[in-house]
């Protein structure tokens, strides 16, 4: 993964603050920092911005980097514009 941060796709996050904001658990695939495919499920608690980078906080307590994330609910991160 790039230490470079990526910004996603302006609709996609929007995507991701509704699903915050209606609660839905979510089935998350991104890829870990070794570079791994990983999938966690789990309701989207926060969307935050640290140092000029988006994050996501699940309520589970794992914390992403937006522009690792592969999927969200089936749904792949659409190239970015």
């Amino acid at each position: 993964m790039s230490t470079t941060y990526q910004p996603i796709n302006c609709d996609y996050y929007d995507r991701l603050e509704a699903w915050a904001t209606m609660r839905t658990i979510c089935l998350i695939r991104f890829t870990s920092e070794e570079g791994q495919v990983q999938e966690v499920s789990s309701r989207i608690a926060d969307l935050f911005v640290l140092e000029k980078v988006e994050y996501m906080r699940l309520e589970n307590g794992v914390v992403l980097r937006l522009d690792t994330l592969i999927d969200v609910n089936n749904i792949p991160l659409p190239n970015q514009c």
